[in-house]
């Protein structure tokens, strides 16, 4: 048999956000419809590189769609390495005889899944008359969480942009603004605390260690998204917005030892009762979402290896469909 090989290059044109969504959605579903096998994510830690390196394996047994995921985490790689701070490879299996169907880049698929799981968080946990977006952090993802929120809603009134420095907020502004409804705002702030005041959904992209968001910024009705904490260490909520939202998670285990709630939890200011649901048990129906209108809610992404199984699906149907990419003789 011959392996399907694809860049980068290859698998950027193939994805949609809206098949993205699509897709990570019905993954959620599966793995709350105990239909999915994803053991936790393994580590590997480069604590002298300021890095870490992972491996996620996942199998949807209905639709018979497996990979292996190997992703890092390098925050450091943009300035030191003139490369991106994540970067993966996937390996997406045929179930019944264990061959690799293909082997593909991973780092847009990485990408466009996370920011899909932010846009179907929303989708269920936002309000619906959402229009003020406040970005804190202003990087890769920041972009796909955007995109699935434009998406979703079909055009914002306002997005703030927030991150360390004013040149990557001019640099993200200047890219994603056309692809914003002419009417939106996109205005660069130059704190935390402007980009989330007042907004409607937040989203936390950053690879902090210490709480970025305080507790005195958030109102009734505010949704997070919280990406960036997805190690353990790492968080960027004040706890204390924790103890009065309704916290939904993308899955217990991982969420536990690397996403938002990890360190509120070992320091026992939240403990697991805290939790309402995973996020696959709000969109199949198992939990309500949100409540009311003036209920807070936080989504903790973490990242699924079923996220990754059911986009490598869609980009090796989509390429042998096109005939893009190069078959090679591995096995």
């Amino acid at each position: 048999m011959k392996t399907l090989l694809l860049t980068e290059k290859d698998i950027t044109p193939l994805l949609s956000m809206g098949e993205v969504m699509e897709a990570v959605e019905t993954a959620f579903k599966e793995k709350a419809l105990g239909r999915a096998q994803m053991p936790a994510k393994q580590y590997l830690f480069y604590a002298k590189y300021n890095g870490d390196l992972r491996t996620m394996p996942s199998y949807l047994e209905e639709l018979d769609i497996s990979t292996v995921k190997i992703v890092n985490s390098h925050p450091d790689n943009p300035t030191n390495y003139n490369l991106p701070a994540v970067m993966a490879t996937i390996v997406l299996i045929d179930p019944k005889n264990g061959a690799p169907l293909a082997i593909m880049g991973g780092t847009r698929i990485t990408a466009m899944r996370t920011g899909a799981a932010g846009g179907i968080a929303a989708k269920h946990l936002a309000r619906k008359e959402s229009k003020v977006v406040g970005l804190v952090g202003a990087g890769t993802q920041a972009k796909t969480q955007l995109m699935a929120l434009l998406f979703l809603y079909g055009n914002l009134e306002e997005v703030r942009v927030w991150s360390r420095t004013k040149q990557t907020r001019d640099a993200y502004i200047a890219e994603m603004k056309p692809k914003c409804d002419e009417n939106t705002k996109m205005i660069p702030v130059s704190s935390a605390k402007d980009a989330v005041k007042g907004a409607d959904i937040v989203v936390t992209t950053t690879p902090s260690r210490k709480p970025i968001v305080s507790r005195e910024w958030f109102t009734s009705g505010m949704h997070f998204n919280c990406i960036g904490a997805d190690a353990p260490g790492k968080q960027e909520l004040d706890p204390m917005i924790l103890k009065r939202a309704k916290i939904v998670v993308d899955d217990w285990e991982q969420a536990s030892h690397g996403g938002e709630i990890n360190v509120p939890l070992a320091k026992g200011i939240i403990s697991k009762e805290n939790i309402w649901a995973e996020i696959g048990e709000v969109v199949s129906g198992l939990k309500p979402g949100r409540a009311s209108s003036d209920e807070v809610t936080v989504f903790v992404s973490t990242g699924l290896a079923v996220q990754d199984a059911a986009t490598a699906h869609l980009v090796y149907k989509k390429a042998l469909a096109k005939k893009i990419g190069q078959l090679v003789e591995i096995v």
